[in-house]
């Protein structure tokens, strides 16, 4: 695909993963839209670390996905459409899952709706490991059962057969992309690889929940890519995981960013910060077989985006206005 020549929209545009896939797609020369909720302060979120020769060729529109009209409009001739934009707190889900319906699932269909009367080259959508829910083998392939141990993933879960269904009732051109756990740089301390880099760099221990727990870790910018290979070459109407292949705990992790940091942290835990047992993903180790036949993989080392993200945190947290050590939902 000749980047150069397409005009793409991508909402959830100032968010972690949509931050770094509009810098990518600028690089590449695509002429981008970036779609961000509407505030009165008119945030654009992550796109503020974008250098400002990048942010200068964007084009900003602001709005809500809950909006029907609005994705009606702000779909209209666009080639390409990244659908990035949802609640993804898990914790949140707890206490608001209406929110999470109305964004993640009405949000969805608008896209859909818009997608079918436009009719653009590809919309990829985005999924979530989280729907797989505890692995039941592994690797995680795309033909694994989906179980909704949260509100957030059961959202999801809806948006993604949505998505199928306007494949197979209208031929609709839209595919999904499932990206396992990614980390990086601007991602907030929602996540726990900030909550873990954030605290062994300014605080006096690191404060965490269940460390049992294994995760498949891809670097945000390798994530990028594989959505922009997704849109190049798209499997219609199916789920594509973005995995590495490799599981790591969230103790061992904690252990090795702390080494890297400071040794003689300690690391404990907060009995607050565990998820309902029988919500708690306890295995997420995907496999990337099928992304592999259009020739992805991760570029970057686990070490060196480990590495990048903690020199990222050491020069922008104060910018980043992070809450270190608190447990954020």
């Amino acid at each position: 695909m000749n980047w150069s020549s397409k005009s793409v929209l991508v909402s959830g545009a100032g968010g972690f993963i949509g931050s770094h896939l509009v810098e990518a797609l600028l690089d590449k020369g695509a002429e981008v839209t970036a779609f961000l909720r509407y505030t009165s302060e008119q945030s654009i979120g992550n796109l503020k670390y974008l250098p400002k020769e990048k942010f200068e060729k964007l084009s900003l529109v602001y709005g809500n996905v809950e909006d029907q009209s609005f994705v009606e409009h702000v779909t209209r001739n666009q080639d390409v459409i990244f659908h990035l934009a949802a609640l993804i707190g898990i914790p949140y889900s707890y206490h608001a899952p209406k929110s999470y319906v109305a964004t993640n699932i009405v949000g969805t269909v608008n896209f859909l709706e818009a997608v079918k009367r436009h009719n653009p080259e590809i919309c990829l959508f985005t999924s979530t490991s989280e729907v797989y829910g505890t692995a039941q083998y592994t690797p995680i392939d795309e033909k694994h059962p989906l179980v909704g141990q949260s509100p957030y993933s059961a959202t999801k879960i809806a948006a993604d057969k949505l998505v199928e269904s306007y494949y197979l009732s209208f031929e609709s051109p839209v595919a999904i992309v499932r990206p396992f756990n990614t980390f990086g740089p601007r991602q907030s301390t929602r996540a726990v690889i900030p909550t873990i880099i954030s605290q062994a760099v300014y605080s006096d221990r690191i404060v965490l929940g269940d460390m049992d727990t294994t995760r498949d870790l891809v670097y945000v910018k390798d994530t990028a890519q594989g959505f922009i290979r997704l849109a190049e070459d798209p499997f219609y109407g199916e789920p594509t995981n973005l995995a590495t292949g490799r599981e790591i705990s969230i103790g061992e992790l904690a252990r090795m960013i702390r080494d890297k940091v400071n040794p003689d942290l300690e690391i404990v835990q907060d009995k607050k910060r565990f998820r309902p047992r029988k919500s708690e993903v306890r295995q997420l180790l995907g496999s990337a077989e099928k992304v592999s036949k259009i020739d992805w993989k991760p570029s970057y080392t686990f070490e060196q985006g480990i590495d990048e993200t903690i020199e990222w945190f050491r020069n922008e947290w104060e910018r980043a206005d992070y809450k270190i050590g608190e447990y954020v939902v």
